[in-house]
């Protein structure tokens, strides 16, 4: 996906809320908490769009701490992933999104990348602005519904 090769995607119609609390129960353990908020359907890829959701738990985690709360809920085209961790700078919102960029010197830089490629390959937006918690929240929108 971020090399820009096709991958062909198989795409169902899921329920939103069981594919977030499968992710998050596959995350490191983590003192934190995931709620969702959302009763959404989505045309998907499931396993990408795990992959999608697993990255953007492990970045709230990863920059929120141990005790970070995370909450998926719906958009009027699509759902939201935020936490209430410390946020991502108005100036930096636009680089989190490019191969090899990470505040952490053990982050690869290609967690938020490979969110942006799936929601590419699904035809989706994805964009970063400041969450209702006080951290980051990712918007992912133009999702399709069965």
């Amino acid at each position: 996906l971020l090399k820009g090769g096709e991958t062909p995607l198989k795409q169902e119609s899921l329920k939103l809320a069981p594919v977030c609390e499968a992710c998050w129960q596959d995350m490191p353990e983590t003192e934190g908490q995931m709620e969702t908020v959302t009763t959404r359907r989505v045309v998907a890829d499931e396993t990408r769009l795990k992959q999608l959701l697993g990255n953007l738990f492990l970045n709230a985690v990863e920059h929120g701490g141990p005790g970070v709360t995370v909450r998926v809920g719906d958009l009027e085209t699509g759902f939201y992933v935020e936490d209430d961790g410390p946020g991502i700078p108005a100036d930096a919102r636009e680089a989190v999104f490019e191969e090899g960029y990470s505040t952490s010197e053990a982050g690869s830089g290609l967690g938020l990348a490979v969110v942006a490629a799936i929601g590419s390959a699904h035809g989706w937006d994805v964009r970063v602005t400041d969450g209702s918690m006080g951290g980051a929240r990712f918007e992912i929108s133009g999702v399709d519904r069965p």
